[in-house]
């Protein structure tokens, strides 16, 4: 068993520094804290959607339960990656499994024609939101390998294989709960002001 929390505060990061998993110290502010904390939150989203899943009460839901599980066991071990420089532990599965698991939700989607908001049910909406977070944690990500060169290429992999795998997730989500996805329409025609009607009424 590794190290265990006997206290939640401890008053060394009070002037602006935290410290990582090899003992080193950096700035709050650093590219690597920064990456961190997107991926804290991303994990954070993916456990609040897989809560929203959960209150469906839809035969899918022990489907999506256990990847959500999964992606976040997953994003542990990124952050672990992240905190601990040159230490590897995601490998070539984590990436296989959601290539895998993409190509096979996608057998249940129609072809897309148009372009889709991210917007539909709470879980679809959730799952977009995730998607969002993890394409900037992967930008944070690729900016700490481009100056440190010690992010290994499964890390920004499985990022960017995420954030694809949340997409068509999202899809398939609004499809189960709503039969069909929020279309984006070109030179939509902007909602009438309550005051124009007033006036036009008058």
């Amino acid at each position: 068993m590794g190290h265990r929390l006997s206290k939640i505060y401890t008053r060394t990061g009070d002037q602006g520094e935290t410290g990582l998993g090899d003992g080193s110290r950096l700035s709050k502010d650093d590219l690597r804290i920064h990456a961190l904390g997107d991926i804290d939150e991303l994990n954070a989203l993916i456990g609040l959607l897989a809560a929203h899943i959960q209150q469906d009460n839809s035969d899918q839901q022990g489907y999506w339960a256990e990847r959500l599980r999964y992606m976040q066991h997953a994003l542990f071990d990124l952050g672990g990656e992240v905190c601990i420089p040159n230490h590897h532990v995601l490998n070539a599965e984590s990436i296989t499994f959601l290539e895998a698991d993409i190509d096979q939700m996608n057998q249940q989607l129609p072809m897309l024609k148009d372009f889709i908001l991210p917007a539909g049910s709470l879980s679809c909406s959730y799952a977009h939101q995730a998607r969002a977070v993890c394409r900037r944690a992967e930008r944070q990500l690729c900016a700490v390998q481009q100056r440190d060169q010690n992010i290994q290429q499964n890390a920004l992999q499985f990022l960017n294989r995420l954030s694809d795998w949340l997409f068509v997730a999202a899809r398939c989500l609004q499809r189960q709960q709503a039969g069909h996805e929020v279309l984006w329409q070109k030179n939509i025609t902007a909602p009438v002001l309550a005051s124009n009607t007033q006036e036009s009424a008058s």
